[in-house]
């Protein structure tokens, strides 16, 4: 059972397939672009949707709205610092916000970026830079059937290979995702993380954390890697922020709040350079775009994500909708973790070609049969286009992201989502592909218009 009980609670839109089908073309097929009240169980993302508990509600009524120097900022960087070691905690509104601060002091034109796998606004704003980011799955992420634990990890081989070759000079940091949100939300082991580490350490180039959902792999660390199973997600969590030279982090995740990240850094010349961009593009830096309260929400919700219960209940309500969507006759992306499931739309979906998106298709479908959002993480996500709808790249999987927000849904609401699967398997070959009609220059998926194909 899920370790707490309900205190607030808000109601449900619950709206008619008619109202569903308008809604979408209304928004020309891109569920982005619908309002929350026509969506019933919305699994966009995990990001700034959980629910918060009554002691973060609580710390929030003692937030200090002081300008400079407020009580809730040092209650907050001493939470950061205990948690991480970094001695240099600048607070940021969200983590794309600690992407571009931390990217603008450390890059220039022409530099490479690697990692185990750059999420969307990373990448984003890594070319924004002027930059190359360069992804260096492991080779077992390329299995969806296997039941490989640690998906997530870097390619050691090629990131020493990189780390040594003629573009070394180029190389200006490494990120590790953690868990790997690119990568199925598959999670990054503490061998791989330490051996990254060390390779970093040995040619003298940055490592950084994405620890958006560090709180997540650590548990996951604890299930699957016998060397830490004797250990608790904090002591885990605490040594992987120890082995990098600083941290991202979007804490509308595993920090539990709406809103609200940080840049943690070890480098004082380089925390002083991004303090500088702090101050002229976010605020001051004992409260960098948040109010005292979002600071002490976050503080207590870095305290309360690494509770062993509240990880396990999040790790069963992954399981459970694991098992229901297998029920239904559709494949995911095995072994499940625990902010999302991956649905593997193009097996799903055969007579759709890749250019055609299969994972948005079931996306819009899954909307329009049970007033389900999520999103998609294929072509549409990766892939290119000509000027003509032909296909130039495409994904290597066409895959449906199902997140699930923080202590929002019951088991209920999840066996909807289960009922909902079932009934689109059942009409899977009627399921159209879309083409895009217009599309910006950059994360297309947000904002890019679509229309229906017929099969």
């Amino acid at each position: 059972m899920e370790p707490y009980r309900i205190k607030v609670v808000e109601p449900i839109p619950v709206t008619t397939r008619a109202q569903r089908e308008r809604a979408l073309r209304r928004v020309h097929y891109n569920l982005f672009g619908l309002r929350a009240d026509e969506v019933t169980i919305d699994l966009l993302t995990d990001s700034g949707t959980g629910a918060l508990s009554a002691a973060q509600w609580a710390a929030g009524m003692a937030g200090d709205e002081s300008y400079a120097g407020a009580r809730s900022f040092y209650r907050f960087q001493d939470a950061v610092r205990e948690l991480t070691s970094y001695p240099c905690v600048l607070p940021v509104h969200q983590g794309r916000a600690a992407e571009r601060i931390l990217f603008s002091a450390l890059l220039a034109p022409g530099r490479i970026t690697l990692s185990n796998t750059h999420f969307d606004t990373t990448r984003a704003n890594v070319e924004l830079a002027g930059c190359q980011a360069v992804d260096l799955p492991c080779p077992q992420a390329g299995d969806l059937d296997s039941d490989e634990p640690f998906k997530g990890d870097i390619d050691l081989h090629r990131l020493d290979e990189a780390l040594r070759g003629p573009d070394a000079s180029r190389i200006a940091l490494v990120v590790m995702t953690l868990t790997n949100n690119g990568v199925a939300g598959q999670p990054v082991s503490m061998d791989n993380l330490t051996r990254a580490a060390a390779l970093c350490r040995k040619h003298s180039v940055p490592l950084f954390l994405d620890a958006a959902r560090f709180a997540e792999n650590a548990w996951l660390v604890t299930q699957r890697e016998t060397a830490f199973r004797g250990q608790s997600p904090r002591q885990v969590a605490e040594q992987a922020f120890r082995l990098a030279d600083g941290c991202l982090m979007s804490a509308k995740k595993d920090g539990i709040v709406h809103i609200g990240g940080f840049l943690g850094l070890r480098d004082r010349a380089l925390a002083e350079r991004c303090e500088l961009l702090l101050i002229a593009t976010e605020g001051f830096p004992t409260y960098g775009g948040l109010a005292g309260r979002d600071l002490d929400m976050v503080a207590q919700g870095l305290t309360e994500v690494t509770d062993p219960s509240y990880l396990r209940s999040r790790a069963d309500a992954a399981h459970h909708l694991a098992r229901l969507t297998r029920d239904a006759g559709v494949g995911i992306v095995e072994p499940p973790g625990l902010h999302a499931l991956y649905l593997n739309a193009g097996r799903l979906l055969p007579h759709i070609a890749a250019h055609r998106f299969p994972g948005h298709a079931l996306a819009c479908q899954l909307y329009l049969e049970g007033g389900i959002r999520s999103v998609e993480l294929g072509s549409l996500y990766l892939g290119r286009e000509d000027e003509n709808g032909a296909p130039v790249t495409t994904a290597p999987y066409e895959l449906v992201r199902l997140a699930l927000p923080r202590r929002t849904y019951g088991l209920s609401h999840l066996n909807h989502v289960g009922e909902v699967l079932a009934a689109t398997v059942k009409a899977k070959e009627r399921i159209p592909g879309y083409r895009v009609i217009e599309q910006p220059p950059l994360l297309r998926h947000f904002r890019c218009k679509l229309e229906p194909v017929p099969s």
